[in-house]
């Protein structure tokens, strides 16, 4: 028999707040064109990423599923000029 997993889902209602906490850890986050929105954890130093990795799980566990809010967060992103735009040849 299957088990149900019941995921939290995020609200767009917290998208502002969920931002601002991503931001807090250190992590860049911002809009790549019009569809796609990254986290700059990538750019942290190992040191670094391990001093905030469990924060990082927190905030994906508080706000729990994002991914049907892809177009609303970058939005909101672009709105507060958090954002690339790329070229046709894939340049900034």
């Amino acid at each position: 028999m299957a088990q149900s997993i019941k995921q939290k889902l995020m609200k767009e209602s917290d998208i502002p707040a969920f931002v601002d906490e991503i931001m807090e850890t250190g992590c860049g986050i911002c809009a790549v064109g019009h569809d796609k929105y990254v986290l700059g954890d990538a750019d942290l130093s190992p040191a670094e990423y391990a001093k905030v990795e469990r924060k990082l799980e927190q905030i994906e566990e508080t706000y729990g599923d994002r991914d049907f809010l892809k177009s609303e967060i970058v939005a909101y992103l672009r709105s507060i000029g958090r954002y690339i735009d790329v070229g046709a040849d894939g340049a900034g």
